[in-house]
């Protein structure tokens, strides 16, 4: 894999939606695994959070009260004495000549407003920001915002704010693809869901396109059968629409757009682009979905041909049930994180921590083999016996 320009090397969280208390080490891929319920979505809204709250029109107010429904349903239920929310990354680059770290405690005013309690940014373990300052104490409303949202405050780490920025999630909706307006009448800027992925296509630079297009045909190709051209191209409304061109028994081919596309081929095309779009952390809700189970188990080796095609290799975190993709020996036990819900709030579990795990991969079996087994339900077998 080609160098990474930066990413989020450790998370720290409290009181975070499923969890009480977490610590991880991020790796440069990470693969995210458990029951359903377990926090696997949460766990990914930590870094969109984080997004959130440098992006233009967002900030902490909008993150936490328009985006996530306020503090009280961000907090964990097993908080107790201590119900603050914290969340504390550090970002470092491929060498770790630069190691940015960022912590933010918050909690609720009186009037149900997010208010920051603690907030730092260290730049190599110089402290850069420490709030509440002096400034905070004459000025209290201060606290209603982040250093991360201020452009005159964040001036000596607008490179981290950039990072958090340009983290990217993916969950393409193949009906919002389809059909953005039916799906949801507002308009929508850098859509999770795909409201405005085909926009976001067509308003790439012409070469870039072209180059990205001709790329993902030439991988469709031998995924979906028949198919032998694609192309984006604006209806006499102004509407992009992605065309495909089958071949038929008919001289001319077949042609279709994504109305009329199946699901896998909309998902494996909004897959494919997205990991040539950006160049941040992306994080991928199960990918697999729609997919044929030879495609997914695909996945992680489409993963790293693409990022070695890059400038910038990209941090990929992904949350997956996929049997095929965790079956992939390439997929070593630092790379995995396994969630596991308990009365105390979810818990992590790394194979690092686990010799007995460590051992019985290093032996040759995979994920699928050795970790997925214990991130079923308990009692699974009793589901049929229950109805």
């Amino acid at each position: 894999m080609r160098p990474i320009a930066m990413y989020i090397n450790k998370l720290k969280a409290e009181n975070w939606k499923n969890f009480r208390v977490i610590e991880a080490t991020i790796e440069h891929r990470l693969f995210l695994i458990g029951p359903n319920a377990s926090g696997k979505s949460n766990f990914l809204d930590i870094f969109r959070f984080l997004r959130d709250l440098c992006t233009s029109g967002g900030g902490l107010q909008q993150a936490v009260d328009v985006r996530r429904g306020g503090v009280s349903a961000i907090r964990c239920l097993a908080a107790r004495s201590k119900p603050d929310i914290l969340i504390e990354v550090e970002v470092t680059d491929e060498k770790a000549d630069i190691i940015w770290s960022y912590r933010l405690k918050f909690a609720q005013d009186n009037n149900r407003r997010p208010i920051i309690r603690e907030e730092v940014v260290k730049l190599n373990n110089k402290v850069l920001i420490n709030r509440p300052d002096f400034d905070d104490e004459l000025d209290d409303i201060r606290l209603t915002e982040t250093a991360l949202e201020q452009t005159v405050a964040n001036k000596d780490f607008r490179k981290m704010v950039e990072f958090f920025q340009s983290i990217s999630y993916q969950h393409l909706v193949p009906q919002a693809m389809r059909d953005p307006q039916g799906f949801s009448p507002g308009k929508v800027d850098n859509d999770s869901f795909g409201r405005d992925f085909l926009q976001r296509v067509d308003q790439a630079p012409p070469r870039t396109k072209d180059s990205r297009l001709r790329k993902i045909l030439t991988a469709m190709k031998v995924a979906v059968p028949q198919l032998n051209d694609l192309q984006v191209k604006r209806d006499d409304f102004g509407v992009p629409h992605l065309i495909g061109m089958y071949e038929h028994w008919r001289p001319n081919a077949a042609r279709q757009t994504e109305a009329q596309f199946s699901d896998g081929t909309l998902r494996l095309f909004g897959l494919l682009w997205t990991l040539f779009e950006g160049d941040g952390t992306i994080l991928l809700e199960e990918p697999e979905l729609s997919l044929h189970p030879e495609i997914v188990k695909m996945l992680p080796a489409i993963i790293e041909k693409i990022n070695r095609q890059r400038k910038i290799a990209r941090q990929v975190i992904i949350s997956t049930h996929a049997d095929a993709m965790l079956d992939q020996k390439s997929i070593g036990g630092e790379e995995v994180l396994r969630l596991e819900p308990s009365a105390e709030g979810t818990i992590l579990k790394s194979p690092l921590q686990d010799p007995q795990e460590m051992a019985l991969l290093k032996n040759g079996l995979s994920v699928r083999d050795v970790v997925v087994p214990k991130s079923a339900p308990r009692n699974i077998d009793q589901l049929v016996l229950s109805l």
